[in-house]
């Protein structure tokens, strides 16, 4: 049966196993391999979060993704001068605009767009302008959404971490959350993807909100990965979705 949505699939661990002996784009495992293996596996798109610290994505991988990848290019990045410039510079197929603290492990909520006045207007223009796709990662929370539709963005990414990390009767509050959100921003013409989190296990019920059309899902697939194989484990998740 063909998946409900896209699958996006975020490469970054195997960047950070690969930082762990040499921090070289060109180092073993090779990034653009596991790029192959999740396309073969079903991914619609590979995603990648370019750091400020670059603690896991180089600017190497960067070039060499968009060089050799055979489906779109997501390229999750914090709103600022550097890595606008990467971007345009790279012009990626979408962008997707994270809250980023050096000390974080990952990353730990949405961006607050309603406080990003005009600075990130103009980020987002910017982006847009080069015909790239916007889509900041926001909580599910009506004013936030509101915000992006104020904005030139052409789509929003739910962070569904506090639906993940949640159990019964606030897991099912969560879900409510992002089923409200997504129908919002729907109705406002924002495209609807949603991750963080996700594993096979608490994926089906996200993958069901009607108005979600893409979904992004790393570090579980990569840990699934060690035990049998990137290919597999994507396979996997298309099947859960």
């Amino acid at each position: 049966m063909r998946k409900k949505c896209r699958l996006g699939i975020n490469i970054d661990h195997v960047a950070t196993l690969r930082n762990a002996r040499c921090r070289d784009a060109k180092a073993w495992p090779d990034i653009v391999q596991a790029a192959a293996a999740a396309i073969k596996g079903g991914a619609d798109s590979i995603t990648i979060h370019l750091r400020e610290d670059r603690r896991h994505i180089l600017d190497g991988d960067v070039q060499r993704l968009k060089k050799a990848l055979t489906v779109p290019l997501n390229l999750e990045m914090a709103a600022t001068p550097e890595m606008l410039a990467i971007a345009l510079r790279t012009k990626p197929h979408a962008v997707c605009l994270v809250p980023e603290r050096r000390q974080e492990v990952t990353t730990e909520g949405g961006l607050n767009v309603a406080r990003g006045g005009k600075k990130l207007a103009a980020i987002i223009s910017q982006l847009v302008a080069q015909n790239i796709l916007v889509a900041p990662f926001i909580d599910p929370d009506a004013d936030q959404v509101r915000a992006v539709a104020a904005t030139a963005a052409q789509a929003i990414e739910l962070h569904t971490g506090a639906y993940a990390h949640a159990k019964g009767a606030a897991q099912r509050r969560e879900l409510k959350r992002l089923q409200d959100a997504a129908r919002l921003a729907v109705s406002l013409g924002l495209e609807v993807h949603a991750g963080h989190g996700l594993t096979y296990d608490n994926v089906g019920p996200v993958a069901a909100i009607p108005e979600i059309i893409e979904l992004n899902i790393g570090h579980h697939l990569i840990g699934a990965a060690i035990f049998t194989g990137l290919e597999e484990a994507v396979v996997s998740m298309v099947d859960a979705i």
